[in-house]
């Protein structure tokens, strides 16, 4: 069996997933500078948010928890992994039509269900008839997460990492386009949502038939190994998808409030750059590495896995959590200050940046723990304590909106996010030291802190010298550019004299995954 190279493999995926962020981040520009916050985008919101909520129960959710280990375990076993993939295909096809079938019946009911404060005005409306086109774009991506599942059990994370570059590729030629052509550019972007499923499909589907992994519709046999696979997914497609659901949760506090939703839906996709890049790479790199080990018993593999992830991981979550809180406003007003979105939107984007970076480390550290339940097929752990920090979001976002208005839910997701790790980590107890961090792990995180805390001193610094510039249109695009370069250069340099990594490390594993 090809051995899974951790840190190459973190690599791969953070880079894709970097690309698509980057692509992402071109697409939010063009939004909010065509459409801009306001109704038309706070339904597209809306609308684009149900597919992508029922694709963490169905897809990424479930079968990155449930299919993944299943799956490598009959691989390092040399076992049918043909066959068990082809079941669960046909099972989970099965499934989405169906739910894309009541999707479309009951549209009214789930745009009401996640959006009530749109009823009664033209947002309401608008959003069902957008759902109406968006909604099916579960299927693909649904199938999608599958076959990116095979590909990383197998080791070959490219293909599966690369497939959402295509919805940000399709989105923003499209955007552009009706902007050129003329017509409503919502209109362009709408119906692309749909085509680029497609694509993101026939990516991943010809990448696992190169694989060996050749799967084909068929009807679907709800076989012992099927029924045990639905009841590990289950619970796992709400402890991954707790997020999702504490986004709509946001959704419904913010519904009613002018503008919020947009703001809102803006504020995430900028820290979801790091979450993406760090959090989904460690998440999707670690769970078929520790299934594999833990199934061959080599403890001490699965240990040190755990603790080069943990490195990776806040080598880049905390350096990005406090430049989300010493300089939101300046990289909001670079990025999105444009067109259809003014100054007050952009005040309004930069504090719920600020909110949401105190909870990124939280979000990441998921990613981190989590594979330690679903390596072992226990899902109904990390299902309990999900409930817990949903019902903690829910009653702080609820609770805060009479106190702080449409800003709540931000606050009760970060709060809802260090709930979750907290019960993970002391879920782990029992676990054995295959669960604890290494002696190079605890030397390694307090310098990684120490290093963020003098890049954030030097970046709080630099933010009050180049106010100026910020004012001038012509200059604050040079003038983010130089806190970038500053803030890496300190980030890097005392990271590297306090030894809280080696950057030779990751020259040496960029040349390995050049190599596979």
């Amino acid at each position: 069996m090809k051995p899974i190279r951790l840190l190459s493999g973190f690599l791969t995926v953070g880079f894709w997933t970097l690309a698509s962020r980057v692509l992402g981040f071109a697409r939010e520009i063009l939004l909010t500078a065509y459409v801009g916050p306001g109704p038309v985008m706070d339904a597209f919101v809306a609308a684009f948010r149900l597919p992508n909520m029922f694709r963490r129960f169905f897809a990424e959710g479930a079968f990155n928890a449930a299919f993944v280990p299943m799956f490598a375990k009959k691989l390092e076993q040399g076992e049918d992994a043909q066959g068990f993939a082809q079941g669960a295909f046909n099972l989970l096809l099965v499934a989405v039509l169906l739910l894309v079938g009541l999707g479309m019946i009951f549209m009214p009911g789930l745009v009401w269900a996640t959006a009530n404060g749109f009823a009664g005005d033209a947002r309401f409306d608008m959003t069902v008839g957008f759902g109406y086109i968006v909604f099916p774009y579960i299927l693909f991506m649904s199938l999608a997460a599958l076959f990116s599942g095979v590909l990383n059990a197998t080791g070959r994370f490219a293909a599966a990492a690369a497939a959402p570059v295509l919805l940000n590729i399709f989105a923003c030629a499209a955007m552009v386009a009706g902007a050129v052509v003329g017509g409503e550019v919502i209109n362009w972007l709408i119906w692309t949502i749909p085509v680029a499923g497609v694509a993101q499909l026939a990516l991943v589907w010809a990448a696992a038939g190169r694989a060996g992994i050749r799967l084909r519709p068929g009807r679907p046999r709800l076989t012992r190994e099927m029924r045990n696979l639905v009841r590990v997914a289950v619970p796992a497609a709400l402890a991954m998808g707790v997020t999702q659901i504490n986004l709509v949760v946001g959704q419904l506090v913010a519904s009613d409030i002018e503008n919020a939703v947009s703001w809102l839906f803006v504020a995430d996709r900028l820290y979801q750059l790091p979450l993406g890049v760090v959090g989904i790479a460690v998440g999707i790199v670690l769970l078929p590495d520790l299934s594999r080990r833990l199934r061959a018993g080599d403890e001490t593999g699965a240990r040190d896995a755990l603790s080069r992830a943990g490195e990776f991981s806040l080598m880049l979550t905390i350096p990005s959590t406090v430049a989300f809180i010493v300089m939101p406003l300046p990289l909001v007003s670079v990025l999105y200050e444009r067109g259809a979105t003014g100054p007050e939107d952009v005040a309004a984007i930069a504090l719920a940046v600020a909110v949401y970076g105190v909870g990124l480390p939280s979000f990441v550290l998921h990613k981190l723990l989590q594979p330690l339940y679903f390596a072992r097929e226990d899902t109904r752990s990390p299902f309990r304590y999900a409930l817990v920090a949903m019902v903690v979001n829910a009653g702080l976002a609820f609770g805060l909106k009479p106190l702080v208005g449409w800003i709540a839910p931000a606050i009760a997701a970060s709060v809802a996010g260090w709930v979750m790790v907290t019960l993970l980590a002391y879920g782990t107890r029992s676990m054995g030291e295959v669960a604890r961090f290494d002696d190079r792990f605890r030397r390694r995180a307090w310098r990684i802190v120490a290093a963020s805390v003098v890049m954030g001193a030097v970046l709080l610094a630099a933010v009050t010298a180049f106010d100026w510039a910020f004012a001038l249109p012509g200059w604050r695009y040079l003038a983010l550019f130089a806190l970038i370069v500053l803030g890496a250069v300190s980030y890097f340099g005392a990271g590297q004299i306090l030894g809280a990594f080696r950057l030779g490390e990751f020259k040496r594993a960029m040349r390995r995954g050049g190599q596979t």
